[in-house]
């Protein structure tokens, strides 16, 4: 009986060791790129300039706005700031003709007229 118990104990023990929790994943956001004079406005200004977008998601922390016409579409994306106070900032934007190809930004923003 006593063959039985020990090895029985020892992975009852075992088993019962704490172990510490897995940490949770960091928030990552994009790298900064240059995106004109959209980088740092909050979605408000965003409205002004370009009403209400077509397109409009979350994605973890963050969120995407989309605006189409005129030839290209404008992905918007916006952050909290890592401070956690205060309004969510567009940290980065990209452009595309409507075929899918490449287009920067400040043509994009020229062929929107804004």
């Amino acid at each position: 009986m006593r063959r039985f118990l020990a090895p029985s104990l020892a992975l009852l023990v075992a088993a019962c060791a704490s172990t510490p929790a897995p940490k949770p994943a960091a928030v990552v956001q994009p790298a900064v790129r240059p995106s004109g004079s959209l980088v740092g406005m909050d979605v408000h200004d965003l409205g002004r300039r370009f009403g209400q977008p077509a397109f409009q998601v979350q994605e973890g922390p963050g969120t995407k706005l989309q605006w189409a016409g005129d030839g290209c579409v404008l992905d918007v994306f916006l952050y909290p700031p890592e401070s956690g106070s205060g309004s969510a900032r567009v940290t980065y934007a990209d452009a595309r003709r409507p075929s899918g190809t490449d287009i920067d930004v400040a043509s994009c923003l020229a062929l929107m007229g804004r």
